[in-house]
């Protein structure tokens, strides 16, 4: 399939995600709208994981907020954007991703080096202890690549390089441009596709990353969204509250990601 088809395809999918019933929506209901319901009761969330297959399973990051009651930071937009987004990847690559959902692991869980995708929502009220700090760094640098979204300002960016200075010390975080390899892994995005608003704080959206050996034509080890969220587009894409061709955008950004992290 060509680009065009490619995204083509992804604009029809993402608008028919509202016809097509992939998940258990009372169970979602149960659990609160599309993000929390368990507050930061980890075991609750880890019910629904299912067990390591060997297929590509998407991975959420949980971490103590300290406040957030119902729906910490780290869960917002969990299980419906990993449901969404699972079925946009088993419909245009041949990935064969999990489908129905994905994982929640706690930075220090040993599994984690069973997935080579990562993904931390809202990073604004992110903190580490020692052994999170220790896995996760070991995590990354043994080849494992970790998406950050849902993010804006000047505050969530610097707090952000704070603690991956702590995660990676030595290591910069450097802002990207159009140009970099993640933006043409699977989709080739220009400019516009790119500079997409957050979906409710508003601004344009940079990307911002880690190089191992702060190497910008090595390896990318960490995506930054800052001022985006494409959890949220996922999460909205098929109800109607986002625009389609925002979405469309998003999905476009979360397969390169995923295509990239696999591929280098």
């Amino acid at each position: 399939m060509t680009a065009r088809g490619r995204a083509l395809a992804i604009g029809c999918l993402a608008a028919l995600l509202t016809l097509v019933a992939v998940a258990d929506l009372e169970g979602q209901r149960r659990r609160g709208r599309g993000g929390g319901g368990f507050g930061d009761d980890l075991a609750a969330y880890q019910e629904y994981n299912t067990p390591y297959t060997g297929e590509f399973t998407f991975v959420r990051l949980y971490y103590r907020t300290g406040g957030w009651g119902w729906n910490p930071g780290w869960s917002h937009d969990w299980p419906t954007a990993e449901r969404n987004f699972g079925e946009i990847m088993d419909a245009l690559t041949t990935i064969g991703p999990r489908r129905g959902g994905g994982n929640v692991l706690a930075m220090d869980d040993p599994d984690l080096f069973k997935f080579p995708v990562a993904y931390l929502s809202e990073p604004g009220d992110w903190g580490l202890n020692e052994a999170e700090a220790e896995n996760l760094s070991n995590y990354l640098r043994k080849g494992g690549f970790l998406i950050i979204d849902d993010m804006g300002g000047e505050r969530d960016l610097r707090w952000t390089g704070e603690v991956l200075n702590l995660l990676l010390p030595g290591l910069e975080l450097v802002e990207l441009d159009v140009s970099h390899p993640i933006f043409d892994s699977f989709f080739h995005l220009e400019q516009h596709n790119i500079e997409m608003p957050h979906p409710y704080r508003g601004g344009v959206a940079s990307y911002w990353g880690v190089f191992e050996d702060n190497d910008p034509d090595g390896r990318l080890m960490v995506i930054v969204n800052h001022d985006n969220d494409i959890g949220d587009y996922m999460e909205w894409s098929d109800r109607g509250f986002v625009p389609i061709a925002l979405s469309n955008e998003a999905y476009k950004l979360g397969v390169n990601y995923v295509v990239y992290a696999l591929t280098r």
